[in-house]
């Protein structure tokens, strides 16, 4: 199974306020953090979903 990591590039103030939890639930807290999450359709649909917030790369 692949991993993804995700990287929070941009704040969340002044979005909806369900795209800051999805944000929060991926494990990312502040600017410029990373995490790396495994490669499930869950993950894919919470990334999908605040794109805008965050820079996706395939970690083999």
């Amino acid at each position: 199974m692949s991993t993804l990591r995700i990287t929070y590039v941009k704040s969340a103030i002044g979005y909806r306020s369900d795209q800051m939890h999805t944000v929060r639930s991926l494990g990312l807290r502040r600017l410029g953090q990373s995490v790396e999450k495994p490669d499930t359709p869950d993950v894919r649909g919470m990334l999908r979903k605040v794109a805008h917030l965050v820079a996706v790369s395939e970690v083999d």
